[in-house]
């Protein structure tokens, strides 16, 4: 009876595309518990016939896989089909769902899609892990999972089917990723970002939300991974088993590398909307002198020239982002930044001239800027240190060539 419910349920899949998933979730869960009852039934059935003593041992084998192949297991296999195609179809439209009606939390750094989407792909995963059929679980996991339907199943049906389904790590690195970058895109982001030269709230906002959500969209992929890999190793210990699983899930290590890029570019794009807007003070640093007097050094210490004035520019254009980005987006475009201000820097002093105290000058002004950045950032000061202690260098050269103070 069940099994007829099931084809008829996949027979009017195609007409039933505009439904709620939440149809057929009595039917997964009827499968699923028939499933694993086959298995263990095929397990029971299979341990008896080796175990046999009253039949003669070169014919166990033969008995076994008469068994494998009977009607019992070509039902089972029609079962596992019908399993992958029900699972795949709700997967699907969930996900789908999920995009469709993506919206802000309160007090969230991320959409509610991020959640939503994985939620749905883990319990999916778990569903299907549930069944104790390794071919169900390699054909949710695979992209090429229609193909092992099509295999089991030669009905007509199958072919309109195919229309409606897709894998779900497929659906990370198209349909969810095509969605996650459309706000990276944003055309004008530095006309949008900073209107009439203030950090405009609501803009800034949505681009470090959609950033967010590729940070977290990645983390998130990661322990996926980690989770279907740990609950394969419990419920198909076998190694052969665990290598298929592992070739699958090296496709949702290609949707997380996808995320890393996509991040790069969304925040190496932020970053180039910002930076301009501390050039300017940078390049008053062009007007400074460092071949210092004691009595100019005495007022540089009293009156800093420029380090503040580049401090309170970053902290005016960068540090306002902070509360609405992730720690580790924020650290990356902290570094993003200070890269900049240290290559643009090191291109200034390279062309001037030291004194000794002017030497003892630049020291401090890097250890201000460092100290200020260190505070600034979570986990980034290992990245910025090694940078400003790198522009150390800068009162080695020409200076130290032309006055030898620092040997």
């Amino acid at each position: 009876m069940i099994l007829t419910r099931t084809r008829a349920t996949c027979y009017q899949l195609v007409w039933w595309r505009d439904q709620t998933p939440r149809r057929f979730e009595v039917y997964l869960e009827e499968i699923i518990l028939l499933t694993q009852l086959g298995e263990n039934y095929t397990e029971y059935m299979v341990s008896k016939i080796r175990n046999m003593t009253s039949v003669d041992p070169e014919l166990l084998p033969k008995a076994t896989k008469a068994f494998r192949s009977g009607n019992f297991s070509k039902v089972a296999q029609e079962i596992t089909g019908y399993y992958v195609i029900l699972q795949g179809f709700f997967m699907v439209e969930n996900v789908r769902k999920a995009i469709h009606i993506d919206g802000r939390i309160l007090d969230d750094l991320t959409t509610s899609m991020v959640d939503d989407v994985f939620y749905v792909l883990k319990n999916c995963f778990r569903s299907a892990i549930s069944t104790s059929n390794i071919n169900s679980v390699i054909a949710v996991l695979s992209n090429g999972f229609i193909n092992s339907v099509i295999a089991v199943l030669s009905n007509g049906f199958i072919n309109s089917v195919i229309a409606v389904l897709s894998n779900g790590f497929s659906l990370l690195g198209g349909e969810y990723s095509e969605s996650l970058q459309q706000k990276i895109r944003e055309p004008n982001l530095g006309a949008k970002l900073f209107l009439g030269g203030v950090g405009v709230q609501k803009t800034g906002a949505d681009i470090a939300t959609a950033l967010n959500n590729v940070d977290v969209s990645s983390a998130y992929a990661l322990k996926l991974h980690q989770a279907i890999e740990d609950q394969c190793a419990q419920a198909f210990p076998a190694p052969a088993d665990r290598e298929r699983i592992k070739s699958c899930l090296s496709e949702l290590n290609e949707a997380n590398n996808g995320f890393k890029k996509m991040l790069i570019v969304g925040l190496e794009q932020l970053a180039a909307t910002v930076t301009p807007r501390i050039r300017p003070v940078l390049d008053t640093v062009t007007t400074i002198s460092y071949e210092l007097s004691e009595t100019e050094y005495a007022n540089y210490e009293v009156n800093d020239p420029w380090v503040q004035m580049l401090l309170h520019c970053v902290e005016t254009n960068v540090a306002w982002l902070r509360p609405l980005m992730t720690s580790n987006n924020y650290d990356s475009l902290v570094h993003l930044v200070v890269d900049f201000i240290v290559k643009r820097l090191e291109v200034i002093m390279m062309q001037k001239r030291f004194s000794q105290l002017g030497g003892l000058q630049l020291d401090r002004d890097t250890a201000n800027c460092e100290s200020f950045l260190k505070h600034d950032t979570a986990n980034c000061k290992r990245q910025i240190h090694p940078a400003f202690a790198d522009g150390h260098h800068l009162k080695l050269g020409k200076g130290d060539r032309d006055l030898g103070f620092l040997g």
